[in-house]
């Protein structure tokens, strides 16, 4: 009978000390997401949710322009190349989007991978573009992004963080409903 008691005294501890570690581990886990989410608010990164990084480029009108100096406006970035097939397609929904929307576009060409600068001076012409175009001359900023393929697009609410990131054109509608999730 008290080899039975034993058991049974051995089992619960054992049964309660395996209940406190699991509760422990969830409590821990908990604990940790939220820390996660505070901190990822604040984060550099290129994930929805992070802080979109900064950086500096000129115009091709020889304006230096500088992401971070846009905040408190929405953004939507842009990766492209003249040369681009679907990046040719999006431009004119672009052009409408920057015309109807109070939206800043910085449209950022990957000015290494161009034949040449008239090339850039002749698209911008073409497609009648009126929102800056950054020239990305070493593409350093490309690089910054991990831009592969392009277009890119990064649309970026007035508090700088990353809010939606597009693979590929996309068109006004796309444009305008994720502008309005923004703030």
């Amino acid at each position: 009978m008290k080899k039975w008691i034993l058991i049974v005294v051995v089992a619960g501890m054992l049964g309660w000390a395996v209940f406190d570690f699991i509760d422990s581990n969830r409590n821990a886990a908990d604990q940790t997401q939220e820390v996660t989410e505070e901190v990822e608010e604040h984060t550099i990164g290129l994930e929805v949710g992070n802080m979109a990084p900064d950086f500096q480029l000129q115009t091709l009108t020889g304006d230096d322009v500088k992401l971070s100096d846009f905040r408190g406006n929405r953004v939507m970035i842009n990766f492209w190349a003249t040369w681009c097939p679907p990046c040719r397609a999006e431009m004119p929904d672009m052009e409408k989007f920057h015309q109807d929307k109070d939206v800043v576009i910085l449209a950022v060409n990957l000015t290494d991978t161009e034949s040449s600068l008239e090339d850039v001076e002749n698209f911008t012409d073409e497609y009648k573009l009126t929102f800056p175009i950054l020239m990305d001359t070493y593409l350093d900023v490309a690089n910054l992004y991990a831009i592969q393929p392009i277009p890119t697009t990064y649309m970026v609410d007035s508090n700088g963080l990353i809010r939606y990131k597009a693979f590929g054109a996309m068109n006004y509608d796309l444009m305008v409903q994720e502008f309005e999730k923004m703030e």
